[in-house]
C-alpha cells in the first residue's frame, strides 16, 4: 500500500494542548466494526457500551520524566536530552540533537556526566557516570517528554496528566494515551457491571513514533519495544474467548502486545521480550475484538494499525466526521471505541 493512502483532511486547531477534566468526560466516537455505524458518546459511557464478561486490557507502562537538561562540555551549549532505554551498566540509548562523535562529554545539572559511546543513524548511546542512577537523575531534573505537537513547555500538572492511572512499570518515553481517559470512577463502574480488567506492559519507545519514509508501507520496519504479557493475563484472555465475550484493547500498544503474544500459531501465549510487530491493512487479528484508541497523526504506524482493524475507508469516514464534529485530537484529545456490537450493547 502507498503511504499517501493514509492522509486525511485535518484542522490543526483541533490538536489538544490540555486534557479534558475529569478525564472520562472526553468525547467518544463509537463505531461498529462490521456495519460502520457511528454514534457520539463520552468515555464515561463505556460500561453501557460493553457487556458483563468482557475483558478490558490496559498497558501498565509508566512514563519516565525522560527529558533532561544537559550541557555540552566542549561548547557550553545547553540542550534537552531524552533518555530512551536502559541498556545496562550505566549505558542508555538516548535521543539528542546536534553533531556528536563518540567520546563527546555532556554534563548534567547537579552532577554527573555522560560520554557518547555510539552515534549512528540507528541509535545514540550514552555512558552515564557520577550519579546514583539515571532514574534518580531523571526524577530530580527531568520533565515529561510531551509530543512535539503540544506547543507548550511541560508543566507540573503534566506529571499527572501524562500518566495513566495504571502506570506501574517505569520505562516509557510516551504515554499509552488511550489509557489516559480512565478514572477510578470509570473502573469502578466497569467492575460493577461485571467487566473485567487485565494488564500488559509495552514500554513505548521511538518505534511507535518513527516516521514511515518509504512510499510503500511494506518496506517500513518497526523498532523493537519491550513487551510483557503475563501468564495471568493469558489465562484471563483464554477464559473470555472460551465463553464468547470480547477482548477490548485500550490503545494500539495493547493491540501490538497481545497480537505479538499470539504470533506462534497456537493462540495467545505468555511473552516477554522485544516486539517489532507492524500491523497494517490485511493483518489477521487473533486476540482483540474491540479497541479504544485516540485519534492519530496521518501517515503513522498507529493510524495504519487502526485502519487494519476497521478498514481504511471506514476509518477515513470516521475521521472526517470527527473533524466536522470538532473532536479533540492526539495525546490529550478525545477517543474512539471500535468493535463488533458496541453500538448495540445496553
Amino acid at each position: 500500500m502507498l503511504l499517501s493512502e493514509f492522509d486525511f483532511p485535518f484542522d490543526p486547531a483541533l490538536v489538544a494542548n490540555h486534557p479534558v477534566l475529569p478525564r472520562d468526560q472526553a468525547r467518544l466516537l463509537v463505531m461498529e466494526r462490521t456495519s460502520g455505524a457511528r454514534s457520539h458518546r463520552r468515555v464515561a459511557d463505556l460500561p453501557s457500551l460493553l457487556q458483563p464478561g468482557d475483558l478490558v486490557v490496559v498497558n501498565n507502562t509508566k512514563v519516565m520524566p525522560a527529558r533532561v537538561p544537559a550541557q555540552v562540555r566542549s561548547t557550553g551549549k545547553w540542550l534537552d536530552l531524552l533518555f530512551v532505554q536502559d541498556l545496562g551498566q550505566g549505558v542508555w540509548e538516548v535521543l539528542i540533537k546536534g553533531r556528536f562523535r563518540p567520546g563527546a562529554l555532556i554534563d548534567f545539572p547537579g552532577g554527573g556526566c555522560g560520554e557518547i559511546v555510539e552515534r549512528s543513524q540507528a541509535r545514540t548511546t550514552l555512558k552515564v557516570t557520577g550519579v546514583t542512577s539515571v532514574y534518580d537523575l531523571m526524577h530530580a531534573t527531568g520533565t515529561m517528554p510531551l509530543p512535539p505537537y503540544i506547543k507548550r513547555e511541560p508543566s507540573e500538572e503534566d506529571q499527572q496528566w501524562y500518566q495513566t492511572m495504571f502506570a506501574q512499570q517505569e520505562g516509557a518515553i510516551a504515554a499509552p494515551t488511550a489509557g489516559l481517559h480512565f478514572t477510578r470512577e470509570l473502573v469502578k463502574a466497569l467492575t460493577a457491571k461485571g467487566i473485567e480488567l487485565a494488564q500488559v506492559t509495552l514500554h513505548v519507545g521511538p518505534g511507535t513514533f518513527r516516521s514511515v519514509k518509504s512510499d510503500r508501507i511494506e518496506e517500513h520496519r518497526m523498532l523493537a519495544e519491550q513487551v510483557e504479557v503475563t501468564v495471568h493475563t493469558v489465562e484471563q484472555i483464554r477464559l473470555v474467548q472460551k465463553r464468547g465475550n470480547r477482548v477490548v484493547a485500550v490503545g494500539t500498544t495493547v493491540v501490538r502486545a497481545l497480537e505479538t503474544a499470539a504470533r506462534g500459531g497456537h493462540g495467545i501465549q505468555p511473552f516477554q521480550g522485544p516486539a517489532e510487530l507492524f500491523i497494517t491493512p490485511g493483518f489477521d487479528f487473533q486476540v482483540i475484538d474491540a479497541l479504544v484508541t485516540n485519534f492519530h497523526l496521518p501517515r503513522t504506524t498507529l493510524l495504519m494499525l487502526v485502519s487494519a482493524f476497521v478498514g481504511l475507508e471506514s476509518l477515513r469516514a470516521a475521521y472526517a466526521e470527527a473533524v466536522a464534529e470538532r473532536y479533540r485530537f492526539y495525546s490529550y484529545g478525545d477517543a474512539m471505541l471500535i468493535g463488533r456490537g458496541v453500538t448495540a450493547a445496553t
